[in-house]
């Protein structure tokens, strides 16, 4: 399954968007320990089905590939940031190594009998740009058959194509650009590049690293992966993040600490020690800069170094 977001408007006479579909949040919380935490599902800023905001020009795409019995909503943060600049985001949920439901209702989980290899996911990946093509095309690849929003056919530009992917969704991410030249540039969150066979070939277009705990430094897999990078390569990383650190963490780990009376400790076990407030803004510019600058040929500086604006974050050479 997947899911496009893009900017919409007249949106007040359609549905908000939740986080997850509810019996897969259900069973995500259940499975996660939480359970008590199902009838305060967050929502998101989207609304389903709202009609496309028209701005004359087709939409650059990212696709986002999500972390190991994760879901593809655990980045909303990053997703919605990026739909609310002008981009369409589509959301892949890895089917036997996540938690999403059917169109008739059928809702799947991870299923440890099934292993699902960064490999698996990038084919997932590269199955989905194909539907991204159909969309461009003005053909409708819903897996329902049902109506697409007003203005979504033929919206989306199949020239400007990024993805990104957080822990195996960063992985993926870099196999699926190294085989796949439709991905123009992509962006690994905390990748561990762990592959059999390993990631091999050059890498002529622009890719971004944002480390956390699996770093060029401590990791192999990550160095011989930065190797292969012959276009422009960036590697920052923020001062006491975590792997957990990544994505909507970062936003309901704080409420969840408070709801449970956690300690400050304990709430840095799971997420580190960066302020949550500066990781969700890190998340939300940096890889922004990156895909504006690749996929819309906008340069900022924020790319070029050190930002008082975000003083945790470091460039590594």
């Amino acid at each position: 399954m997947a899911t496009v977001w893009y900017p919409a408007r007249n949106v007040g006479r359609h549905p908000v968007a939740p986080w997850m579909p509810t019996g897969a949040l259900e069973a995500f919380l259940t499975d996660a320990g939480f359970s008590d935490l199902i009838p305060l599902a967050p929502l998101t800023a989207a609304h389903v089905g709202a009609p496309l905001l028209r701005t004359g020009r087709r939409l650059p795409v990212v696709v986002f590939s999500h972390g190991a019995h994760s879901h593809q909503g655990d980045h909303t943060v990053m997703v919605q940031e990026l739909a609310g600049h002008g981009y369409a985001v589509v959301t892949v949920a890895h089917h036997h190594d996540t938690y999403t439901v059917f169109p008739d209702g059928r809702i799947a989980v991870p299923r440890p009998d099934v292993p699902m290899l960064p490999g698996d996911f990038a084919a997932d990946l590269r199955f989905v740009l194909d539907c991204v093509e159909r969309l461009a095309a003005g053909h409708n690849p819903d897996a329902g058959r049902r109506k697409l929003p007003a203005g979504l056919p033929g919206s989306l530009d199949p020239r400007r194509i990024g993805a990104f992917g957080w822990s195996k969704g960063g992985t993926a991410t870099a196999c699926a650009t190294l085989a796949d030249a439709r991905i123009r540039a992509g962006l690994s969150l905390d990748g561990p590049m762990r592959m059999n066979p390993p990631l091999s070939g050059d890498l002529d277009r622009p890719f971004m690293v944002m480390t956390a705990e699996f770093t060029r430094a401590t990791d192999p897999e990550v160095a011989a992966f930065w190797s292969l990078l012959r276009g422009r390569r960036l590697n920052i990383q923020a001062q006491g993040a975590a792997h957990l650190s990544c994505g909507d963490n970062e936003a309901l780990f704080p409420q969840v600490a408070k709801m449970f009376g956690w300690s400050e400790q304990e709430l840095q076990d799971v997420i580190g020690t960066l302020d949550p407030v500066e990781a969700v803004k890190i998340q939300q510019a940096y890889p922004l800069a990156f895909f504006d600058e690749h996929l819309r040929h906008r340069r900022g500086d924020l790319l070029d170094g050190p930002s008082p604006d975000f003083p945790a974050v470091t460039f590594l050479p």
